[in-house]
Formats: structure tokens, C-alpha cells, sequence
């Protein structure tokens, strides 16, 4: 077992694509040639809230990763809100209306026999603060052993307790991971967002978050423009103190004020969105409504308002992706008008 401990995903990434580079073996698989561990692998962020990727070699879509991770909490499956974010995404559904293997509509009680295992999971810690059975479950083998589908579950389950110091930890463990668009991507975003849920509700602070990835690989073609992202920053750690964003930058609480009405108004966002005004959660007023109102903005082309309704978002890191991201888009936007 291979431990890869950091501060956060943004650390992360470069570490994995570094040490991948180094012990990867070359494998065939059904999408393609991959580079995989030798040896199952575990993440352990030390701050898992610190979840916003900013390498801008990257380009980490920060609209799709905080939409989908309250999606997850949400408890849905559909594509349709998803697609409007990054349309590709219904490429990974075998209908073109739901996903099978969607966490949070298994989370939420999607599945048969119906079950919210968040909320039976609080009870039980909120019961008993020692309680080791608190296991979330994804993996369905009625639905999913044998299936031959696009979507199955790659995160199987994740496991709460609370620490000696009574904050909630949380170990998830994966099947099979793509270090580029899962483990230190999109994983590390819902799977923190999942874990401050659960420990808002119980009214603890989060502690820390461990990912075990049984398969841990990357594909080729994604893989080799990222090289060299790993040698600047293990270039960058020899010369000088190489700078975390997080030094600058704040995660935003999702929980402020009162837990039954943020989960209304958490339904109330994925519904209608920025139709909907009166948000009283101070994470919905200041960072969820200012974000779709700053999509909106781009999916016109329209930077300069994008722009100046990003800086509108109360989340400082999410502020600061989201800036950085749409510059890149009017960069090229701008390119291709000239061009025109």
C-alpha cells in the first residue's frame, strides 16, 4: 500500500502524476492505454476542505465540480442538469436521462429498498458518538456485480467515525480511480463537500479524509500533457517554498445557520436555480447563486458580467477559480473573434 499524504488536492495532483510517472505500469484496459499503480493507493488530505484545484494546466471546470457535488447531495440522478454544465457528460449514460451509478440518488435512497443513509447515518452518530458501523454504501451487487453498462459505481463505500479530538473523519474506498478526472478531481471536491454535510449536521468540524484507491491509474493521452506540471512543482519545492494557494484563499461553511431550511433550499437551487431569489443560507445566497448567475453570464459569452458576478461569490476559492477559469475562456473566446 502506497500512502501519498498532503495538505489538500491541489498538492495532490502534481505529487500523483510525479510518482505515477514513476511507478506506473503500462496496461490495456477498455478505454484505452493506462498507466497503474503497482499497489493499491491511499490519499490522506490533511485539509480536506481545502478541495479547489487551481493549475491552470489543469483547467479545472469549478462550475461543474461544486454544481455536481450539491447534485450528489441532493440525492440526484438525472443528466439533464448536468449536461448544462459540461454537455459531454451524457456520453456516460446509458438512457440519456439518468446515470445508474449516480452517489447521492443511492446516498438519498434512490435504490431500492428506500433508505436516506445520510440522514439514518447522523442519527446513528448523533446516538452514538462511537459507533463504528457508520458505512455509507454505493456498490449495489443486485444492480451492479456482472453489469455491462457505462455507469457503475467506481467508489464503493465511505466510512464515518469521529476522532479522539471528536472531529469526523471519513475513509472512502474506490475500486478504480483516474488519478486526472476522479481522485484528484472531481472525487476530492463531492466526496470533502460529503463529508462537512455529514459533519455539519452533527455539528462537529471535519477531520480528515482518507482515499483508498485500489486501482489507482491514469490513461495515456491525458496523462503525458500533465508531465509537466509534475516537473515545475518538483522544480519549484527544490528552489523555493513553493506557495499553496490555500495561504490566500478560504473554504466557505456549508452550513450556517439552519440545517432543515438549507436542505429546502438546497432542493429550491437544483430546481430552479438563480430563478428562485430569497435564499436565506448565507452559502446559498453568497456562493451557489453567484456561481450559476456567473455560468449564465458565460454561457452567452458575456465575460465582462461573468467576470464582475464572480466576484460576487463569497467563497474565496471558488472566487478565485472561477475568475481564473472564465480569463482563460475569454482569452481564447477573444482569439477565435479575432480570428473571425
Amino acid at each position: 500500500m502506497i500512502v501519498l499524504p498532503v495538505r489538500n488536492v491541489h498538492e495532490a495532483l502534481p505529487e500523483a502524476i510525479r510518482l505515477l510517472g514513476q511507478w506506473g505500469q503500462p496496461r490495456d484496459t477498455r478505454n484505452g492505454k493506462a498507466l497503474v499503480a503497482p499497489e493499491p493507493v491511499t490519499t490522506r488530505y490533511a485539509f480536506p476542505r481545502e478541495r479547489v484545484l487551481f493549475w491552470p494546466e489543469r483547467d479545472a471546470n469549478p462550475f461543474f465540480h461544486f454544481y455536481e457535488s450539491l447534485w450528489m447531495l441532493g440525492g440526484r440522478n438525472d443528466v439533464k442538469s448536468l449536461t448544462r454544465f459540461v454537455g459531454r457528460m451524457a456520453q456516460f449514460s446509458d438512457d440519456g436521462k439518468t446515470f445508474h451509478g449516480a452517489y447521492g440518488y443511492r446516498w438519498r435512497g434512490g435504490c431500492a429498498p428506500p433508505l436516506d443513509q445520510l440522514n439514518k447515518i447522523v442519527e446513528q452518530l448523533r446516538k452514538y458518538p462511537e459507533d463504528r458501523r457508520a458505512v455509507l454504501q454505493m456498490w449495489q451487487h443486485t444492480t451492479d456485480l456482472g453489469r455491462d453498462g457505462k455507469d457503475v459505481p467506481c467508489n464503493l463505500v465511505a466510512h464515518f467515525q469521529v476522532n479522539a479530538a471528536g472531529m469526523l473523519d471519513m475513509t472512502v474506498f474506490n475500486r478504480s480511480n483516474d488519478i486526472i478526472w476522479g481522485c484528484y478531481g472531481a472525487n476530492a471536491v463531492h466526496f470533502s463537500y460529503l463529508q462537512e454535510y455529514v459533519a455539519a449536521r452533527l455539528g462537529r468540524n471535519v477531520g480528515t479524509y482518507w482515499q483508498v484507491s485500489d486501482n489507482w491509474h491514469a490513461y495515456v493521452d491525458v496523462f503525458e500533457p500533465l508531465r509537466p506540471l509534475a516537473d515545475k512543482v518538483h522544480q519549484l519545492h527544490r528552489v523555493v517554498q513553493w506557495e499553496n494557494p490555500y495561504d490566500n484563499v478560504q473554504p466557505y461553511d456549508l452550513f450556517m445557520v439552519n440545517a432543515e431550511r438549507w436542505e429546502q433550499e438546497l432542493a429550491t437551487f437544483l430546481d430552479v436555480g438563480a430563478k428562485a431569489m430569497g435564499y436565506q443560507e448565507p452559502f446559498f445566497r453568497r456562493v451557489a447563486l453567484p456561481m450559476v448567475l456567473a455560468h449564465d453570464a458565460h454561457k452567452q459569452h458575456d465575460y465582462e458580467l461573468a467576470l464582475v458576478r464572480a466576484g460576487g461569490i463569497g467563497a474565496t476559492d471558488w472566487r478565485r477559480a472561477v475568475i481564473e477559469w472564465l480569463q482563460r475562456r475569454r482569452q481564447k473566446h477573444d482569439a477565435r473573434t479575432e480570428a473571425d
